[in-house]
């Protein structure tokens, strides 16, 4: 990404590249969270998938492949502006630490900006997470669904807690994205980096559409790989029923421990991983795509 581009740019650049990371990633988003939140199985019974391969099987039978984009809706209303907000955060944090407008930051600096996104993200994020969570969990073909939809789960959630239901998971967002999303924008930077053409180089654009997918899908495995526990965490509370955990995300750390262990933290991390490398891929090339095309038409925006 060039220094010297304006945050809004990065704003709908930003949005452009998130629909793209939804609808090249969310089928397997759906077997993570379910192999996150399953129930522990009773002394002498086998678990209720016994693996990625296996929940997709099950949920395809029981619900079709329909079932793999279960929750869809919520991320792709709020992938937008997540995005957005997130590439939006990054540019800002960008321009936060240059004292001109081509100054080169160093990967420290660079991680910094990611971080410093992860914050702008959390507002928009979490609700949108809490409502696909709690859809996503909804097994077909095994009685009465509770909720109808992504409307009818927020208008429940507010229901029955306000808007604090419905926010519900949101610190264990934060100490999710802030790490996780530093990690994000350094490994593309630094991978893009490594990757793009010398000086006295001839440049070739199928060279560089490879560096742009290898770099974007490198930043969606190092963003999981740091951001997984917290996502354990966090879809443990937010699928949970209200009371359960009173302390909030410190409970539920506490529970994982005692009864499953460390590698818990884990839980879900082959779809996580399946999913990351396709499917930010397809939000940096969305996202550079779209870049190219404003500084095309609007080159003062």
């Amino acid at each position: 990404m060039s220094e010297n581009v304006s945050p809004v740019k990065y704003f709908l650049s930003g949005g452009f590249g998130g629909i793209c990371t939804v609808l090249a990633g969310h089928p397997l988003d759906t077997i993570k969270v379910r192999l996150q939140t399953m129930p522990l199985p009773a002394p002498g019974q086998a678990p209720q998938y016994r693996g990625t391969l296996d929940c997709a099987k099950q949920t395809i039978a029981r619900e079709g492949f329909r079932g793999l984009y279960k929750g869809m809706s919520a991320p792709m209303t709020g992938v937008a502006p997540i995005f957005a907000m997130s590439f939006f955060g990054f540019g800002v944090g960008k321009r936060l630490q240059q004292s001109s407008p081509d100054e080169e930051l160093t990967n420290t600096q660079l991680f910094a900006a990611g971080a410093f996104s992860g914050i702008f993200t959390t507002t928009v994020m979490a609700p949108g997470e809490r409502i696909k969570c709690l859809l996503q969990i909804q097994q077909g073909g095994t009685g009465p669904q509770k909720y109808n939809g992504m409307v009818d789960c927020a208008k429940q959630l507010y229901a029955e807690g306000g808007i604090r239901s419905i926010y519900k998971g949101a610190f264990a967002t934060l100490l999710r994205d802030v790490p996780a999303s530093g990690m994000y924008f350094l490994t593309y930077e630094y991978v893009k980096k490594a990757m793009a053409p010398k000086a006295d180089e001839k440049q070739d654009a199928a060279v560089g559409l490879m560096g742009t997918i290898f770099a974007g899908g490198m930043a969606g495995i190092a963003n999981w790989a740091i951001g997984m526990p917290a996502d354990v965490l966090k879809s443990r509370l937010q699928t949970a029923p209200e009371g359960t955990y009173k302390n909030g995300i410190r409970d539920v750390f506490r529970e994982l421990m005692k009864n499953e262990g460390p590698l818990a933290l884990y839980k879900g991390v082959t779809p996580v991983m399946l999913r990351a490398f396709p499917a930010n891929a397809a939000c940096f090339i969305g996202f550079e795509i779209f870049m190219n095309f404003l500084n095309f038409v609007a080159p003062n925006l």
